[in-house]
């Protein structure tokens, strides 16, 4: 079976050309890509602020698919919900929060909690793993993350994506790229993510358990968010 699924960095929904949160155009761009499964990065959840809506959800809706939102941390302190989300054409069986470590030390400009989320979901009678993560933007937050993610992952059916904020040179890459596919490889050529509208790195990534067959990677050309999606088309 032929599936296409997309990582997305959203900066929580918002248009990169108005400022505004604006759920019909990113529900646009997964409804025009034919993405099946959708890994979301910087998405707010309802919590007490106006602007701290149920984003997964509201996208789910326009789509008609599952999903499942994973809070990374309560932005400010004040009851509003911050991380990751899946959303998903198949059913999802069942799904977890796993919370990254936190360095104090790190220096960050963002000092923000990070998670990864995992979910498996049913296609054709058989589990999908899917995980999607958003890391820290300085070195020292990394290797203790990706120590957590990596024995996580499936050797079969699985996928791992989001935006890693490091470049592909990146040494802590390696295990990933022995152990699993690395979607860019399949690019015609060089893509870059971020930013959206003059992209001069790619931060974001997509890799796949060996057992599934890779038929296209692009990151389209799309300025919605500060980050272009990134979307793979695979035979699971």
């Amino acid at each position: 079976m032929k599936i296409t699924v997309m990582s997305y960095n959203t900066q929580h929904c918002s248009n990169f050309h108005t400022g505004k949160l604006d759920y019909e155009a990113f529900a646009s761009v997964i409804r025009e890509s034919g993405a099946d499964i959708v890994g979301l990065q910087e998405m707010r959840d309802e919590g007490t602020s106006a602007d701290y809506q149920p984003q997964a959800k509201i996208l789910a809706e326009k789509l008609g698919f599952y999903y499942y939102f994973a809070q990374a941390m309560d932005m400010g302190g004040k009851g509003d919900p911050y991380g990751n989300a899946v959303l998903s054409r198949f059913p999802i069986l069942k799904a977890e929060t796993v919370l990254l470590p936190y360095v104090k030390e790190s220096g960050s400009p963002y000092p923000e909690d990070r998670a990864l989320l995992t979910a498996e979901v049913e296609i054709e009678g058989k589990p999908f793993f899917v995980n999607v993560t958003h890391l820290g933007v300085m070195p020292l937050e990394w290797a203790g993350a990706l120590d957590i993610i990596r024995p996580r992952m499936k050797a079969e059916r699985c996928v791992l994506m989001g935006d890693f904020n490091f470049t592909p040179e990146n040494e802590l890459l390696a295990p990933f790229n022995r152990d699993m596919q690395n979607t860019a490889d399949f690019f015609p050529f060089e893509r870059l993510s971020f930013s959206s509208e003059k992209p001069f790195e790619r931060i974001d990534y997509m890799y796949a358990s060996k057992d599934l067959k890779i038929l296209s990677a692009d990151i389209p050309a799309i300025v919605l968010s500060d980050h272009r999606p990134y979307v793979v088309t695979m035979e699971v």
